[in-house]
């Protein structure tokens, strides 16, 4: 699987692969049911998460084998935490704990005026403390950024200083305005992503997109 790198001050890699390609362009197809989207976006996130565990924290370990002594690593402490952003997130959480098993896993509910386009907290469920530990997010869109960006903050008030966002499509839109909040915070931040699509519309969506990841994993909520 090769990621192609985007952007500098905050790492961005757009997986390829075909088997990520046939698969997100299940999901982008109107007439997926919302089952299937389901599972295909359940399949899709275990592969991202190979790549977005690549440089995860390890270390030396030696183990007996039934011939000789072998040289390993296994993760370090303190557990990696996995946080779903509430609620299209929830549809990401078991492909990524299904390859972080021991993973701590934590909820937050984000909620985004349709009007501003602005991003508030509605259900917080993390560990108050997260120096050292490793944080992946997941968020199935990256469009605006506002909500993901008010996410990474309130990581970083917690003390995270390596966070991992996990999307299936990002617009170009909101890695720059992730690159722009952060590009001078010290902290190692990466988006590991499906796709780069073209550009936002008036709305605020992706373009061409899946339309919202939420209504079709769950269904719509009025």
């Amino acid at each position: 699987m090769l990621a192609r790198p985007i952007l500098e001050s905050v790492r961005t890699l757009v997986t390829e692969h075909p088997l990520i390609t046939h698969k997100l362009t299940a999901l982008r197809d109107e007439r997926t049911d919302s089952p299937t989207f389901r599972r295909l976006a359940d399949e899709l996130v275990t592969l991202l998460a190979y790549e977005a565990t690549r440089d995860i924290r390890v270390s030396p370990v030696t183990v007996q084998t039934p011939v000789a002594p072998a040289q390993g690593v296994h993760l370090s402490s303190p557990t990696p935490v996995v946080i779903p952003i509430l609620r299209a997130g929830l549809g990401m959480l078991e492909g990524m704990t299904r390859l972080l098993p021991t993973a701590e896993v934590g909820f937050l509910g984000m909620v985004r005026d349709h009007e501003t386009l602005k991003a508030t907290t509605y259900a917080d469920r993390i560990p108050g403390e997260l120096q050292g530990r490793q944080v992946f997010l997941l968020d199935p869109m990256l469009a605006t950024g506002g909500t993901l960006i008010a996410a990474i903050n309130l990581m970083i008030e917690r003390g995270a200083d390596k966070i991992t966002a996990v999307c299936l499509l990002a617009a170009p839109e909101g890695l720059a305005a992730l690159e722009a909040e952060f590009a001078q915070v010290d902290i190692d931040l990466a988006v590991v992503t499906a796709a780069l699509d073209d550009h936002l519309n008036e709305k605020g969506y992706i373009v061409p997109g899946l339309g919202d990841a939420g209504d079709r994993l769950f269904g719509v909520v009025p």
